[in-house]
């Protein structure tokens, strides 16, 4: 069976790193065509940056980086340094990266990308706010209907909000985005806080990371050390929820998750809850589902697969 072609497109963040730190570890099942950079948790200089600092990394400098949206659609830009500290990726003392950014528009790779792949060959992968996929599929249409699947971090129907009281982070960022997303027609699968709140790096579980004793596993373990502290005093959890490799941990494992297919509209006009994913978890509207929505996690499997790959870097 050949490798399932994938395209990351991301916001790094901590969280972000290790979901592209275990694509790369993955490459019998995971053929990464390339990371399409935008806006999210720090502005777009510093993702594209932090995106070619985590390939060298992990040794993979032909992987191609694309810079994209620097805003969002609709609205001003919301940042997550509180959380990610200024760089973005705050906690191991990596160095700058020398591999070149590439010349083209992170949005024009997706559509040429899709246009040249054969139809129902490539997954999308976000883990950041939507704007590069909503630009992508708004300027070219016809791409909807070729994408294989788009597996998604984002969204709370039980957790509710991670950045307001009703919305998660990626969605709130670019609400208008998301809208476009999940009513594009495409085969979406959403790793909501449902899920990531269950994948906390506890301390054996990060005492694990750092025992591989490669530089990956040290790196990941002083990540979580640094951001770990925002989620601890925040929700006074064991750990902090490991938000984003759940994708790419879905795409090797599936049967570690379990949700439902049901509809999932995005809020846009209330400032309320603006960026709220409001899922019909309960199936009471009559509208038609859009969206395989988790709802749990075996964490301990997670973790499993997470560190055993970590340790091929």
């Amino acid at each position: 069976m050949s490798a399932r072609k994938i395209i990351i497109d991301t916001d790094p963040g901590q969280d972000d790193a290790v979901a592209i730190l275990l694509a790369l570890a993955s490459p019998d099942e995971i053929d990464l065509l390339g990371l399409t950079c935008v806006a999210g948790n720090v502005p777009l200089p510093l993702t594209a940056r932090n995106a070619r600092i985590v390939c060298e990394l992990a040794n993979r400098p032909d992987v191609p980086v694309f810079a994209g949206c620097d805003r969002p659609m609709g609205r001003a830009l919301v940042t997550a340094e509180h959380v990610h500290g200024k760089s973005g990726l705050d906690g191991p003392a990596l160095p700058e990266p020398t591999m070149p950014l590439q010349d083209a528009h992170a949005v024009d790779f997706l559509i040429d990308t899709l246009r040249r792949e054969a139809p129902g060959t490539v997954t999308l992968v976000p883990i950041g706010p939507l704007t590069n996929i909503a630009t992508a599929f708004t300027r070219a249409p016809d791409i909807v209907g070729r994408v294989h699947e788009i597996v998604l971090m984002g969204g709370a129907y039980f957790q509710v909000g991670n950045i307001t009281p009703a919305a998660e982070f990626n969605i709130h960022v670019d609400p208008q985005a998301a809208a476009i997303v999940f009513r594009a027609g495409a085969p979406i699968t959403v790793m909501p806080l449902d899920v990531t709140h269950r994948a906390l790096v506890t301390r054996p579980r990060n005492d694990a990371f750092r025992a591989l004793g490669n530089a990956v596993g040290v790196a990941v373990a002083e990540m979580t050390d640094f951001f770990e502290r925002f989620d601890r005093e925040k929700y006074g959890s064991d750990g902090a929820p490991l938000h984003d490799p759940c994708t790419i941990a879905y795409l090797l494992e599936p049967a570690l998750f379990t949700g439902r297919h049901v509809n999932v509209e995005i809020e846009t006009a209330s400032e309320l809850t603006m960026g709220m994913t409001v899922a019909d978890w309960w199936r009471v509207t009559g509208r038609a589902p859009n969206a395989m929505f988790m709802g749990d996690v075996n964490a301990d499997g997670f973790f499993t697969l997470l560190t055993e790959r970590l340790a091929r870097l």
